[in-house]
């Protein structure tokens, strides 16, 4: 459960490195001891300016409420990131991969009560290591996943391919390209293999000769798959 693949809208595939337990279980220690350091150091001011149980409606608004809402209001103001989260470099984010918007995260930060609060964690590190996409019930809930920024898999990652022994490319041209627009050739090709789209394959091996400036003199579909282990023959060396 290193990772895991999204589809955007445009038929790219992107890659999110999923958060591992250790670093959630780190950030989450991490931010217990700036909640316990934050009481601590709310409760001595209050003391020492003389508040007293009559001003109680204080260290509830002062002291109590940040506590409460602490993940709340850190991942919707902080890009889905509580101080923890930022120490340990993850994120809260949909699983299409972009960012939340305030109802996911207060979907999430509900269901920490049944998660973490109530079951000292239990629940969220069952659910996380029965979950394909690292997900405790508040993430699955707000279809939110936390990723891991530490490693980014690039594009081009995405496009390495084990090569035959001996492998001789055929199309130089294929140099052309940028990773990118491999990658795009890659995804339509795959969707459309997966669809039985031949008239789209047809279509993306004629766009792809044309940007090669070569004749397309094989069949399409050999012809994609050529210039993709070619591509990788060249962007490897």
């Amino acid at each position: 459960m290193d990772n895991y693949q999204i589809e955007t809208a445009q038929n790219v595939e992107i890659y999110q490195n999923i958060a591992n337990l250790g670093d959630r279980i780190l950030a989450f220690l991490i931010d217990m001891l700036i909640i316990i350091a934050y009481g601590l150091l709310t409760g001595i001011a209050a003391s020492s300016l003389g508040l007293g149980r009559e001003n109680e409606w204080i260290y509830m608004v002062v002291i109590g409420l940040p506590i409460f809402l602490y993940h709340l209001l850190m991942e919707t103001f902080n890009n889905g990131q509580s101080l923890g989260k930022a120490a340990m470099r993850i994120r809260v984010v949909k699983l299409d991969g972009s960012q939340p918007a305030f109802s996911n995260y207060a979907i999430r930060w509900l269901l920490r009560m049944v998660d973490i609060t109530f079951t000292s964690g239990a629940v969220a590190i069952f659910s996380f290591l029965f979950s394909a996409k690292g997900q405790r019930l508040g993430d699955i809930a707000a279809t939110t996943t936390v990723i891991s920024e530490k490693q980014k898999i690039t594009i081009h990652q995405t496009l390495m391919a084990s090569l035959p022994d001996g492998y001789q490319p055929k199309y130089p041209q294929v140099t052309v390209f940028s990773d990118k627009e491999m990658q795009q050739i890659k995804n339509i090709f795959q969707k459309a293999k997966r669809e039985g789209k031949h008239a789209v394959i047809l279509a993306l091996a004629e766009k792809s000769s044309k940007m090669m400036q070569i004749t397309l003199d094989e069949k399409a579909f050999s012809f994609i798959d050529t210039i993709i282990l070619d591509y990788n023959y060249y962007t490897q060396q």
